[in-house]
């Protein structure tokens, strides 16, 4: 009998195929007004629709799979206790953000993202940090395997949020100062139209979530997972820095797109690579179902890292 395919992997599928489908509206038909013109009814109301709702569509499918994610990987309350901080800080920083100018700087959101909160942050927008976020920080706590003291706690927050912070170098020139932008600065930015200001907003307000989430977790109760269980945090993350990457390269912006490979990407791809297939055989594998990935525990922790 076939297996069926796990819930968070078809939305990560949609999330993917909808970025690709934003990708071809913005590269190559909103630059063509003539293959606009020549589309059908039927092919106008699909192009249509895609362009008032791709935006919003990719940013539901992430943070759908992500939360299916976690809750079949690390547990749904671990899972919650990031989330739940996540957008909510966010939203609040957004909201600050564009009500008062920090901690990002001064800027506005224009339209393709979704139903504005209190007319200025679309609701998407805090569901983008909590997916992007959660990929990065799971994928950095694997340096919690050497410790769980604050040292390695604290390494790996400034680094999922070095992470996190990489993502938006590349992706904000492409979203901001492109013909078709989909939020504008209403300051001078002295990095590429970006205000330096907005990188340390950036940090910062990740650094703030993923603290909170990793207090409400526990020394003893840090999620540390095994190469398998971080190849989907690893995809997601990927998938949107390289659509950010793509739309930066394709305007023009090819050093924010650099750097943002050389803090974000490198990064990653080395964490992914030098993580453990397997725990070693002091390790216990603690998991409720059999069709839940494992995560690995050291057996002093059995007792209070385990949540199902």
């Amino acid at each position: 009998m076939r297996r069926a395919i796990p819930a968070q992997w078809i939305n990560l599928g949609m999330h993917l195929v909808s970025m690709v489908f934003g990708l071809f509206g913005l590269i190559f038909v909103l630059p063509n007004t003539e293959f606009i013109e020549s589309l059908s009814e039927a092919g106008l109301q699909v192009f249509s629709w895609g362009m008032q709702n791709g935006g919003a569509s990719y940013m539901i499918f992430g943070a759908i799979a992500a939360f299916l994610y976690g809750k079949q990987t690390i547990g749904l309350k671990r899972t919650l206790a990031f989330c739940i901080p996540a957008i909510g800080l966010s939203l609040s920083s957004e909201l600050l953000g564009t009500s008062t100018g920090f901690p990002f700087g001064a800027y506005a959101y224009l339209s393709g993202l979704g139903y504005k909160i209190a007319d200025l942050v679309p609701f998407t927008i805090p569901l983008s940090w909590f997916y992007m976020g959660f990929s990065a920080f799971l994928v950095s706590a694997t340096l919690m395997r050497f410790g769980t003291g604050w040292g390695y706690k604290i390494l790996a927050i400034a680094l999922g949020s070095l992470m996190l912070t990489s993502w938006d170098f590349v992706l904000d020139p492409a979203m901001s100062q492109t013909p078709y932008p989909f939020w504008e600065w209403h300051q001078a930015g002295e990095f590429y139209g970006m205000p330096y200001q907005n990188f340390f907003g950036w940090f910062g307000t990740g650094c703030v979530f993923m603290t909170v989430a990793s207090l409400i977790w526990g020394k003893d109760n840090q999620p540390i997972l095994n190469r398998q269980q971080i190849v989907f945090p690893t995809i997601m993350y990927a998938g949107n820095f390289m659509f950010a990457l793509i739309l930066s390269f394709n305007a023009g912006f090819y050093v924010p797109a650099l750097l943002g490979i050389v803090v974000g990407a490198f990064p990653i791809v080395s964490l992914y690579l030098s993580t453990p297939k397997v725990e070693d055989e002091e390790a216990i594998v603690v998991n409720s179902s059999p069709n839940i990935p494992l995560v690995s525990i050291d057996a002093s922790k059995v007792e209070t890292i385990t949540t199902r």
